[in-house]
């Protein structure tokens, strides 16, 4: 068997495991840059690529490759309890940490030094992820109306996110819009009620802290990252 190689890295906002959304597509106002490693920078081999809207990402569980799999998990999306076959599951304790996203194909772009790069919309993947491949969504393939998944068939009720007027330092209304998205996800653990605890992430080039009560989310501080 060949080596996997790595082809490309994506870049965005999502600085740290905790706030980026457990699956591709929820929130779709998040843009990522994909570069291509110098060996697989040749124009022909994006040739056609935007004759699709949508593609698929396999990439690599970066940040989870040294830890030991487990053969059950507890998803966070059903409380943290519960017990599941990983093979039931995407959790990233796997075997093999790979991970498969269907995102938006926005466009390509030329960049000084990296040749042509993709630009895409509503990435689950963290800043710097290794990609192992690209594939094109093919709808009358990769569509299933009959699909069906009693575990995982909603992808959870949306919180009301408050973030105060006048919080230092300010960001821009695109970013604010983007956080806004992302916090309403509930990024929380749902095992944990204390509305009393504060969270913290980051995001891009931010640190995010906020409290969580009546499925409210409420913004306490924005510093800048050191």
């Amino acid at each position: 068997m060949n080596e996997m190689k790595i082809i490309a890295r994506i870049y965005n906002d999502y600085t740290s495991k905790f706030g980026v959304p457990r699956q591709s597509g929820l929130v779709e106002s998040e843009n990522s840059l994909i570069v291509f490693e110098p060996e697989f920078r040749a124009e022909e081999a994006l040739r056609g690529i935007e004759e699709s809207n949508y593609i698929w990402l396999i990439w690599e569980f970066s940040e989870f490759k040294d830890t030991k799999w487990s053969p059950t998990v507890r998803p966070p999306r059903l409380g943290g309890n519960k017990r599941l076959g990983v093979f039931a599951t995407r959790s990233p304790h796997r075997p093999n940490p790979i991970g498969l996203s269907a995102v938006k194909l926005t466009g390509k772009i030329k960049t000084p030094g990296s040749g042509t790069a993709l630009t895409v919309s509503g990435a689950d993947l963290m800043n710097g992820t290794p990609i192992y491949d690209i594939k094109p969504y093919i709808p009358y393939a990769d569509i299933k109306p009959d699909a069906v998944n009693h575990l995982f068939d909603k992808p959870g009720e949306k919180f009301k996110v408050m973030i105060p007027d006048g919080i230092n330092p300010p960001i821009t209304k695109e970013k604010a819009e983007t956080l806004k998205e992302i916090l309403s996800l509930n990024p929380a653990p749902r095992y944990i009620d204390d509305p009393e605890r504060i969270y913290g992430m980051s995001y891009g080039g931010l640190n995010i802290k906020f409290k969580i009560s009546d499925k409210t989310v409420t913004v306490t501080e924005i510093t800048e990252e050191q």
